[in-house]
């Protein structure tokens, strides 16, 4: 049986006249054109949006960032590779007008504009609002680490500074021992000369004095770690190994898994997180009041309560840290809090009354205690401590109660955190292959991870609505 042939390489064809014949009806490409035809440029802060009347003519910002939104649809971020594809890739040449930017223009492009491409975002969200593609009821909220421009090598916490001195400490001791003895070698050796010693003498004690420099500022300023490369980024345990990265946070809207806010930052843990992204997707969707779940490294006495007074309810399960039950005692879940008497009843049927009220990292706490544990024959499995056990209770803690009073209700609800919070992130990192930042600096980072956020709305609302509908809905 034979193949199937190919067309002879010799053989005249005719090609369509025009370009615009490349490129069907509902190409996504014509949506882009269209898209960034109708946005107002300046006024989201685009350079060189109404040409100079004098110099030398630029690039349309406009034309750049229809390259930019093409690419990353295409999994193509990387400046040289876009500025070959406008070369060979017929859709481009139809984007672009066959135009071809060198790479250097494409990258200044994306350095030079974090905030205005996060603004085209934020327009592109408000279409999908007209188009009732948002629901605004139900939110998930969730973090994820993405590798920025630094390798762990060029990153320095004081621990591994501590260690670095110690090692060099203990060569420049070697060194030092051999260099004392280099009279006593005899000609022929092996040994390295006096002078090759000296010479890595010099060399690690210059090392170590940029360490100890270092570790000053590091003391100085109060950061727990300093990469070189990119010095907004931060050591972070991603995957169950420490990356140098940046912290990735979004809120998906439940309705049809698109993301309604995004934002980047360098805290490792997610714990201050919860009201501003809640916040940030309530006001971009004008819902009134959403229902926000996330998962326990969000569970925060006063970020609950900012939601609460912003008309959100969060939904967040309490993390379990109580050191006593590694140990084998009582914890605090098996003491019955008596709202209405404030009092804590414990397992032995005594009551623990509050004592005192203290102020802990800026919230007032109350504390618990009852003169019954002295007599107690439960002391043994409840304390350790000679004064014995004592509770502590923040004051709005009422409102932790009912969050979990509303997850015990609600259980279906907050099941689908996993598949609403994860699914955005599984696609960015593997099926568009943008699990790591281009860029340097948590400004343009921001920038760039709003590309990657549009771009991932845009396939989803492309697959939903299709071209022609979208074509209509900014006619």
């Amino acid at each position: 049986m034979a193949y199937i042939p190919g067309v002879d390489r010799t053989q005249a064809i005719l090609l369509p006249d025009v370009l615009d014949d490349y490129v069907t009806p509902d190409n996504p490409v014509r949506f882009l054109d269209a898209f960034v035809a109708q946005l107002d440029l300046g006024a989201l802060g685009f350079q060189r949006a109404v040409p100079a009347e004098t110099g030398r003519p630029g690039y349309d910002p406009g034309d750049l960032l229809r390259l930019y939104l093409y690419g990353y649809l295409h999994r193509l971020r990387s400046s040289r590779r876009l500025e070959q594809e406008t070369h060979r890739n017929v859709e481009l040449m139809w984007l672009l007008r066959r135009l071809t930017p060198d790479f250097k223009t494409i990258a200044d492009f994306r350095r030079d504009h974090p905030q205005a491409l996060k603004g085209v975002g934020r327009e592109f969200i408000l279409l999908c609002r007209r188009l009732d593609l948002f629901g605004g009821e139900l939110l998930a909220i969730d973090g994820s680490k993405f590798r920025a421009v630094n390798a762990r090598d060029r990153s320095y916490t004081p621990a591994r500074l501590a260690t670095l001195q110690r090692d060099i400490d203990r060569t420049l001791t070697r060194y030092l021992q051999e260099l004392a003895r280099q009279d006593q070698v005899e000609a022929g050796t092996e040994a390295p000369s006096a002078d090759a010693l000296r010479e890595k003498i010099a060399t690690l004690q210059q090392r170590r004095a940029g360490y100890t420099a270092l570790q000053q500022e590091l003391a100085a300023s109060g950061e727990t770690a300093r990469s070189l490369t990119d010095p907004d980024s931060r050591p972070m345990l991603s995957g169950g190994r420490i990356e140098v990265c940046y912290n990735v946070q979004t809120a998906v809207d439940a309705k049809h898994k698109l993301i309604a806010a995004e934002a980047v930052t360098n805290a490792a843990a997610d714990r201050d997180q919860l009201s501003p992204m809640a916040t940030a997707a309530q006001e971009i969707l004008a819902a009134p009041a959403p229902v926000v779940v996330a998962d326990q490294g969000y569970y925060h006495g006063t970020e609950v309560r900012t939601c609460l007074e912003a008309g959100i309810t969060p939904l967040v399960p309490r993390p379990l840290t109580s050191a006593n039950e590694v140990r084998g005692l009582y914890t605090k879940d098996d003491f019955r809090y008596d709202r209405a008497q404030d009092v804590y009843h414990c397992p032995a049927g005594e009551t623990l009354t509050c004592r005192s009220t203290t102020v802990e990292l800026g919230r007032p706490i109350k504390n618990y205690k009852t003169r019954a544990c002295g007599r107690c024959a439960l002391r043994a499995r409840c304390t350790r401590n000679q004064e014995g056990r004592k509770l502590t209770r923040w004051v709005h803690e009422d409102l932790l109660d009912d969050m979990a009073q509303r997850l015990r209700e609600q259980p279906a609800l907050f099941r689908q955190r996993k598949a609403l919070a994860e699914h955005p992130f599984g696609t960015m990192k593997r099926g568009m292959d943008q699990s790591y930042f281009l860029l340097k600096g948590l400004a343009k980072v921001r920038g760039e991870f709003s590309l990657t956020v549009l771009a991932y709305n845009l396939k989803r609302v492309l697959n939903l609505l299709g071209v022609p509908r979208l074509l209509d809905a900014i006619a």
